[in-house]
């Protein structure tokens, strides 16, 4: 009897698995396979490589103690292409297939791992599109003269102010407090004036 393992992961501590599971455990009924064992993840992010279950998981992979892992949507195991790729090419070497219940994925089945790859190859695009649109619409707004990453602490009128406070030798923290800004700032602006007294 196959044996497979049934995948659950939820973002947040106070999400419940109870529905990914019952719809797994009926899967694995409804076919007569053995349930390997349950693995889930609570309050971790998918966009994570690492997280405890899916590690153990791994594992027992490749130990050769499962045949298959079922989850109920691809999000569930990888939220990354890169990721998802890395984890299907392992499980494909391991000879471990692959159940996604909700997108109807198997990849014990020729058009189960067609479907698989076009899927990522889909998410991986749409990755690149992205990538691209944000690129250009940086470019078109530097082309505009908008300025990029973040904006001044200090107009030159604070800039002039605190170049009078610390030349009156003002503590730090006496001029964050004046000025309404980080020490931080006070000790960047400092440093400054004293890099170009001494240039």
């Amino acid at each position: 009897m196959p044996r497979i393992a049934l995948y659950a992961r939820v973002s947040t501590t106070d999400q419940h698995v109870d529905g990914q599971l019952h719809a797994l455990r009926a899967y694995a009924q409804a076919r007569g396979l053995e349930v390997a064992g349950e693995y889930v993840d609570h309050g971790v992010s998918g966009a994570k490589a690492r997280r405890p279950a899916l590690d153990r998981l791994l594992a027992d992979a490749r130990r050769r103690k499962l045949d298959a892992i079922a989850c109920t949507k691809l999000d569930r195991l990888a939220r990354s292409v890169r990721h998802l790729t890395t984890l299907a090419a392992e499980l494909e070497a391991l000879g471990v297939d692959l159940v996604v219940l909700d997108q109807a994925i198997d990849t014990s089945t020729p058009s189960g791992r067609f479907l698989f790859h076009t899927l990522g190859a889909v998410a991986e695009l749409e990755r690149d599109l992205i990538r691209e649109r944000t690129r250009a619409g940086l470019a078109a707004a530097r082309r505009r003269g908008v300025r990029m990453g973040r904006p001044e602490a200090l107009d030159a009128e604070a800039r002039a102010r605190l170049r009078r406070l610390v030349a009156s030798g003002t503590p730090q923290r006496r001029i964050a407090e004046l000025l309404g800004i980080s020490k931080g700032t006070v000790a960047r602006e400092a440093a400054r004036l004293r890099a170009r007294r001494a240039a």
